[in-house]
């Protein structure tokens, strides 16, 4: 399967790429099988995500999903923003090649973990369950092509 259109724009015009200083919530995932590494910045007021920014080291698929995933989730309310999978960067994206769906669930991951650390920061209760790392994950743990 080749890339779709949507891929190849979000990784030739990312959307919402950088450093964010004053992030309200940082999370950093990667996987050291394939070496993408995505750092999520979130912005919060009221309990909506108002910014979001990211930075990845990979392929790609990885900064087409990272892109994505902020688009998705930016101006939501964090528990929407909680319920984003990887399969929805996945279709948003119109498809990604088997080999690459890794890349979506690290995308879904980063999302997690800026939010878990909002969370972490503010003393906010929250059930960790939801929030598995990428050394559970089994598209993480297969090896890339």
């Amino acid at each position: 399967m080749a890339y779709s259109e949507k891929v190849m724009e979000h990784f030739a015009h990312p959307r919402n790429v950088g450093k964010m200083e004053d992030a309200d919530g940082v999370g950093e995932v990667g996987n050291a099988k394939c070496g993408d590494i995505m750092k999520m910045y979130i912005k919060v007021t009221d309990g909506v995500i108002t910014d979001v920014t990211f930075n990845t080291f990979g392929c790609a698929s990885a900064i087409a999903t990272s892109s994505m995933a902020t688009e998705l989730i930016k101006g939501k309310p964090i528990d929407q923003a909680l319920t984003l999978t990887n399969q929805a960067v996945v279709e948003a994206l119109d498809g990604l090649p088997p080999a690459k769906i890794h890349c979506s669930v690290l995308a879904e991951q980063a999302v997690k973990a800026a939010i878990a650390d909002y969370y972490d920061r503010n003393g906010i209760e929250y059930d960790r369950e939801g929030f598995i790392s990428c050394e559970d994950c089994e598209h993480c743990q297969a090896d890339p092509a």
